[in-house]
């Protein structure tokens, strides 16, 4: 089985002359990227980065110009799932749960987690049902009793 990455941003473009490519975070933090220092399967060494706007903007070793920058656009900066921090109770990383197969509390099968959306009241599952339609389900121990191999998510919640 292939090692399972995360994406924790995207280059969005250019910044500057020297290099520098601006960053969309799809991690917590600029600290989330700081604790990685080669990203691509070590395609990519991170020299700096620091906070921008809605983003961030790094520099990595190997990017020496403005032409190399761009060329970055829309790379995806990937990490080891094994590189990324221990969770604590309750905790889980988005990439976990996509792909899961989800389970009613009464046994029913309800498809797979396709996304994990946060629009700002809390982390939102997207399922969906082997029909193909999809549905929405607030991943909170209401909803959402239990997760691990497989994600449970309580009957009166399922649409």
């Amino acid at each position: 089985m292939a090692e399972k990455t995360v994406t924790l941003a995207a280059v969005a473009g250019a910044h500057g002359v020297t290099g520098e490519v601006r960053l969309k975070l799809f991690a917590e933090s600029v600290d989330s990227l700081k604790r990685h220092k080669s990203y691509n399967g070590g395609a990519l060494t991170l020299k700096s980065v620091r906070p921008h706007k809605d983003g961030a903007i790094a520099r990595f070793a190997e990017i020496a110009d403005r032409n190399a920058a761009e060329a970055l656009r829309s790379t995806l900066l990937t990490v080891s799932r094994a590189e990324l921090p221990p969770l604590g109770d309750g905790e889980y990383y988005y990439s976990d749960l996509i792909g899961l197969n989800c389970v009613s509390t009464e046994g029913e099968d309800l498809g797979f987690c396709v996304a994990v959306d946060n629009f700002g009241a809390g982390d939102i599952l997207e399922i969906e049902k082997p029909d193909k339609k999809r549905f929405m389900v607030p991943m909170n121990a209401k909803a959402v009793p239990e997760w691990s191999d497989r994600i449970v998510v309580e009957a009166a919640f399922v649409q």
